[in-house]
């Protein structure tokens, strides 16, 4: 039925092919809406494979994450939904879980599998699992000494969990086990964590043996974010990006070969560019922008290598490339390359990752669409990351039930130059804090006072923090159209408008979606 409904759609596309393209989509980590050449002319690292991308497609220039940080972004791309839905506070790390996407629940990869898809998740998952213990309880509930060491990257619950785990026994609940056929990579953020080992399917086939020194690691400003988690023999830090990408390369030329006529979808998530910036040798003091530019770089090139494998397998025509970030940059990324080397990730934006200002969530988002979307095209149209969802789902021609993909909206009248009008009405936003904000039009409410994250109050952030000339106001609300930089507080001078977008923001929260009833 799938199949049928696809060609049907296909029928109304002028000079459409009857076949389901294949979607690779690829999402960068704390990537800035600043940090790419063709969003920002300043940019001091080159990144030409997206803006080659980018002039190949359609850029997006009012995108955003579900969140301000990795695991809930992360939740809200696979599943359509907002992730404060599941009332989970936080990010996972080390071997915690369990995994936060609900047994049972339609995810995008499973969507596409149902359509006839082979489904790959290639990289960092960071949606928790369930890892046993040698006694057989999950590792995530072990009773551990709750004493925290001074310096919190030396140990703690998380690390003494990690040592209980008995590697030798399958994971029940990882991405194999919520719509993805094929999965390598990591539980959590791949060099930065309490478990610095490779996933392969449901196994760890390197256990970690002994803990992470610090010692022989890079020594510089954007290097201080590795906690001292127990480490593989295999692990090396400074080539994990570069392994994701020989690993999806492969997945790529084995279905050439062995599924030529089968569609496929390739979620290939990075580690690059979250913190810490160790790029791999061969990339080490390729730009004037230090470690973190290097690592940039190293980020574009792996997007290039990826476009030019879908070309050498012949795969390229009938291929939907989609490039996101989860999140807006990292406070050392910012702070240290706006003072080092006069390069913003943010630019032009207010804050950064965990804010609810703009700079936290407004991100990159580039789909390339071969003889659909028009070359070259820029829309300024309202968008989220949960709309990847939705918009797969019209490409292949699957019908979405009234309980899945709750907050996702179809972007594909956008994609093919077809839009009638807004394809959203309004959008949500949260922070790993659950708090909250709504935008409609030009008009953004945030539920909360300050940041929604971090804290301004203090060094390194200090030197950034506006004066706050509505102390007394519980909320606020900016013009975007007319203070883009999210300066003046509005939320006394339109009670009216605050009013609206509160009763939008309950309605949203109470009803359990945004996206239409289907």
């Amino acid at each position: 039925m799938a199949r049928l409904v696809a060609a049907l759609w296909w029928l109304i596309v002028p000079g459409a092919s009857f076949a389901q393209p294949n979607i690779v989509f690829i999402l960068a980590d704390d990537l800035g809406y600043g940090d790419v050449g063709c969003y920002n002319d300043q940019a001091k690292a080159p990144t030409p494979s997206l803006d080659r991308l980018a002039s190949e497609g359609m850029r997006f220039t009012d995108a955003h994450s579900p969140s301000t940080v990795c695991t809930p972004s992360r939740y809200s791309v696979l599943t359509g939904r907002m992730c404060f839905r599941t009332g989970y506070r936080g990010v996972f790390s080390g071997v915690g879980g369990p995994a936060l996407i609900e047994e049972g629940r339609l995810t995008l990869p499973q969507m596409l599998r149902d359509s006839g898809y082979t489904t790959a998740c290639i990289g960092k998952w960071h949606l928790g699992m369930t890892f046993f213990t040698r006694g057989g309880e999950p590792a995530y509930a072990a009773e551990v000494a709750k004493d925290r060491p001074q310096d919190w990257r030396a140990g703690g619950p998380a690390l003494e969990r990690v040592r209980l785990v008995d590697f030798s026994r399958p994971i029940p609940d990882g991405p194999i086990h919520r719509g993805f056929d094929r999965f390598f990579g990591t539980a959590c953020c791949p060099t930065t964590d309490w478990l610095y080992s490779f996933i392969d399917q449901d196994r760890v086939p390197v256990p970690p043996t002994r803990q992470l020194d610090h010692g022989p690691l890079p020594k510089h400003a954007y290097a201080h974010d590795n906690r001292r988690g127990m480490i593989s023999p295999d692990f090396d830090l400074e080539s994990v990006d570069l392994l994701f990408l020989k690993k999806s390369q492969q997945f790529l030329e084995q279905h050439a070969k062995e599924k030529p006529d089968q569609p496929f979808f390739l979620f290939h998530s990075m580690q690059a560019v979250h913190l810490p910036s160790f790029p791999a040798p061969d990339f080490q003091g390729k730009t004037k922008a230090g470690p973190h530019g290097d690592f940039l770089f190293e980020m574009d090139f792996i997007v290039g290598e990826l476009l030019k494998t879908l070309e050498r397998l012949g795969l390229a025509q009938d291929t939907v490339v989609i490039f996101g970030s989860d999140n807006g940059p990292e406070v050392t990324s910012i702070v240290n390359m706006r003072a080092d080397h006069e390069h913003d990730g943010a630019r032009p934006w207010r804050g950064m990752k965990r804010d609810q200002w703009e700079g936290g969530h407004r991100t990159p988002l580039i789909v390339r669409w071969p003889g659909r979307v028009q070359p070259g095209t820029i829309s300024e149209q309202l968008v989220s990351l949960t709309d990847v969802m939705a918009t797969c789902a019209a490409i292949v021609g699957a019908e979405l039930p009234n309980d899945a993909a709750e907050d996702s909206f179809d972007l594909s009248p956008i994609l093919l130059g077809k839009p009638e009008a807004a394809v959203r009405p309004y959008l949500l936003q949260q922070t790993i804090s659950l708090a909250l904000s709504i935008r409609r039009g030009p008009w953004k409410y945030l539920d909360h006072k300050g940041s929604g994250g971090n804290n301004y109050g203090r060094s390194p952030l200090k030197q950034y923090a506006l004066p706050e000339l509505t102390p007394d106001a519980p909320g606020q609300l900016y013009h975007l159209g007319q203070d883009p930089g999210e300066t003046q507080n509005l939320f006394h001078k339109h009670s009216k408008i605050v009013e609206e977008l509160q009763q939008l923001l309950h309605q949203a929260k109470s009803s359990g979606r945004s996206a239409p009833v289907r």
